[in-house]
């Protein structure tokens, strides 16, 4: 097992290079399939993600080669099988975004339920409610989804919103016959990523707002196509720059995919200038505590909030951290707290909770703390854990950059290795004192 031994107390400065958009590259990867031919994805980061997604599509028949630095060249013309093998399956939490692309090629799809972090349950059912839609017939045994169907077009309209629900639906949609109109869909930019490398494959594909209308087509080409900068890593170098008390140029940094983040960052007082080239973030003074609630895009993203719990530690006053996107997403609070956060959980009062949150209101959803207020500044101290996911994981390392006292000791970072290229080198290399064994 490697760890991550940080110590903190040492400002970044410099300049650091986005890579691709975890969240759009391996679903680009999945959209590959629904073409025949020599697929092109530049920019991609070489992370746990994209290579398990790499896997999966080789053992279907996918030739995969690296044809240029973070370029792959993807050769769907012999897919031989509709069947995600268990083994691999199992790490992914899009295994539903296969279906489309199988069901298009072979008329049913054999796929794991989706693994991935555990951040609360995922709300499949409105994958398989417009998957059914779209005439499909689905079965579940076990761990196994078994699909099968002609794919047809239809009105579907999503209860609540879901980004990868969005891209699973647009996926199978392209080559449905007719037409589908989705409505309550997703904004986020990888979704609008998706469906500009669908349209360039040959989709047509119209958005307004959170309507989507797709026009079947009967076949999509191979193109060559580069994956957007990945705006959670900006985030996460962002905050790390500014808790540190440090000063760095995020290179590809965009501001239309980060204007929740840039807003709340500015009343927080932190040091922000946009320019052509990217993002330069720096501390000014010491950021004074805001409110948080994360939502859907264009809103807080929800993968921002245990990293701007960090940043909160370090502010003066009480932050308000609302969750309303998953239902358990404070798994990072624990350990925060041992390192000397004062961080307390609290229900908010909200009206119409059905229609508040994001997540499905199952039985007991009001046990679970929804809000956090953290109190700052904290002298924050090593700590020794195991990450839990992705996110968290990020969150416990940009922690420890703070840490006045001792070694902080990671350990289950693969998860990290999930989203992030090199983490420990990319932050070695701005000053912090980090490395891996």
């Amino acid at each position: 097992m490697q760890k991550l031994l940080i110590k903190g107390g040492y400002p970044l400065k410099g300049t650091i290079r986005l890579g691709g958009a975890k969240n759009a590259s391996f679903k680009l990867m999945i959209a590959s399939l629904l073409s025949k031919g020599e697929v092109r994805l530049l920019n991609l980061s070489h992370i746990a993600d994209v290579e398990n997604t790499k896997k999966i599509i080789q053992s279907l028949g996918v030739t995969v080669t690296s044809c240029g630095e973070k370029t792959f060249c993807l050769n769907s013309s012999l897919v031989k099988s509709f069947k995600i093998p268990d083994h691999l399956g199992i790490y992914s939490r899009a295994s539903t975004m296969f279906i489309g692309p199988l069901v298009a090629r072979f008329g049913k799809a054999v796929v794991p339920y989706p693994g991935g972090d555990k951040i609360g349950p995922r709300p499949l059912d409105r994958h398989f409610a417009g998957l059914r839609a779209l005439g499909l017939v689905i079965k579940r045994k076990g761990n196994i989804i078994y699909t099968e169907g002609k794919l047809i077009g239809n009105k579907f309209r999503f209860s609540k919103n879901t980004h990868t629900g969005t891209e699973t639906l647009l996926m199978a949609a392209v080559l449905a016959e007719g037409k589908t109109i989705l409505e309550n869909a997703s904004e986020e930019p990888e979704v609008d990523e998706l469906i500009s490398f669908l349209n360039k494959m040959g989709a047509k594909i119209r958005r307004q707002r959170r309507k989507i209308e797709i026009y079947g087509v009967k076949v999509l080409r191979p193109v060559s196509y580069k994956v957007m900068p990945d705006r959670n890593e900006a985030v996460s170098y962002a905050i790390a720059a500014i808790i540190s008390g440090g000063d760095v140029v995020i290179e590809n940094a965009r501001r239309e995919y980060l204007e929740a983040f840039l807003a709340k960052l500015e009343e927080a007082g932190g040091g922000i200038e946009v320019e052509n080239y990217g993002i330069r973030f720096y501390f000014k003074k010491t950021p004074k505590a805001v409110k948080i609630t994360t939502l859907p895009h264009p809103g807080f993203m929800t993968d921002w909030q245990p990293l701007w719990a960090v940043l909160a530690t370090q502010s003066q006053g009480t932050t308000l951290i609302i969750e309303s996107v998953y239902l358990d997403r404070f798994g990072y609070v624990k350990n925060l707290v041992s390192m000397g956060a004062k961080i307390n959980f609290f229900n908010p009062k909200v009206r119409e909770p059905e229609h508040f949150y994001n997540f499905n209101l199952s039985r007991g959803w009001d046990k679970i703390p929804h809000g956090i207020e953290i109190t700052g500044p904290s002298l924050l101290c090593s700590v020794k854990a195991n990450i839990s996911d992705l996110r968290a994981g990020a969150t416990l390392v940009l922690a420890g950059l703070v840490a006045k006292k001792g070694q902080t000791v990671l350990a289950n970072i693969e998860q990290i290795d999930r989203g992030y290229e090199d983490l420990e080198i990319r932050l070695r290399h701005l000053g912090a004192n980090i490395k891996r064994v």
